[in-house]
């Protein structure tokens, strides 16, 4: 029966050990998640409406914004049903749609992040070249990679991980089905999928990264060799939000995925994915509208145009 019932349903104890915390988590999970809907939405829309950014990079930064809106809510939903009552409770079916989507947009954000950085090298690097190299089908090519890249990521790891035995053991330590929570649980040696999981983790994440660092490596040499003061400044507000992004996203998800399962603290790896999950995407138009001239004009337009 204990068997059967895990087939069913898990329990995402998530922060249950710590009543108080709950009702104040609740608040706070509610208004961030609000504000990164309204925020991701502002910048899809401004880019699509405003002509002036129908270029290559705001192009990517839709991309990005629509990934964090799906990112977000595949799983802050279920945490603020189990933080707002006593059912802590998700289907298996459920479980495995969370851990799909998170494995999947997790995968194509990181290789998202990598093409923005391509397209600033671009931008920076070859000034002349930049509107024939960054045309649009190599746009659409590139988005298309970083969507396939998160797919296979969770064609091959959420079967792996869904299909470990657990021997009754349906009480998750966190508030989403994660694959490193779900692996704890297993019942059977796990070094064979931690050590798959690890490898997938360097293809998906160190790889993008080592690109990113490339990128800006050529693009802090070019800009070194701009003479102009207000021109550095110009190339460095251009960079700045998307390295800011990159700090962010790359720092949690290094710290979460690349040692082994069992020697993260619980405690830490629950707020850890709840800042990258809630927060970060939070944060990104935020930075982007901030630290960008552009997309501030364009709010200004399109308000001023209403």
């Amino acid at each position: 029966m204990i068997n059967q019932s895990c087939q069913e349903q898990f329990i995402l104890l998530g922060f249950s050990d710590r009543p108080r915390l709950e009702s104040i988590l609740f608040v706070f999970v509610l208004v961030f998640y609000l504000v990164t809907l309204v925020g991701n939405i502002v910048i899809i829309l401004v880019s699509h409406l405003d002509p002036c950014l129908h270029t290559p990079m705001y192009f990517f930064l839709t991309n990005l914004s629509f990934l964090d809106l799906c990112f977000t809510t595949s799983s802050i939903p279920q945490l603020l049903f189990n933080l707002g009552g006593q059912d802590k409770t998700i289907s298996y079916t459920g479980c495995a749609i969370q851990l799909f989507m998170f494995l999947g947009l997790g995968g194509t954000e990181c290789v998202l992040l990598a093409v923005m950085a391509y397209d600033r090298f671009t931008a920076i690097c070859k000034p002349l070249h930049y509107s024939v190299i960054m045309h649009s089908q190599l746009c659409w090519k590139l988005v298309s990679v970083a969507w396939s890249v998160g797919l296979l990521n969770s064609l091959v790891m959420s079967p792996v991980t869904m299909k470990l035995p657990r021997c009754g053991r349906c009480r998750v330590r966190h508030f989403l089905c994660e694959m490193p929570a779900l692996i704890k649980i297993a019942c059977v040696d796990t070094v064979a999928v931690e050590s798959t999981v690890f490898i997938l983790s360097v293809i998906i994440v160190l790889a993008p990264l080592a690109l990113i660092l490339v990128s800006y490596s050529y693009i802090a040499l070019a800009v070194m060799r701009i003479k102009s003061a207000s021109g550095r400044r110009k190339a460095f507000n251009t960079c700045g939000s998307h390295l800011t992004v990159v700090s962010l996203f790359y720092g949690n998800i290094i710290y979460m995925y690349m040692q082994p399962g069992h020697k993260a603290s619980q405690d830490q790896g629950k707020f850890l994915t709840l800042f990258y999950n809630l927060v970060t995407p939070m944060l990104n138009p935020v930075i982007y509208t901030l630290r960008n001239k552009d997309v501030k004009g364009a709010l200004k337009r399109l308000v001023t145009r209403k």
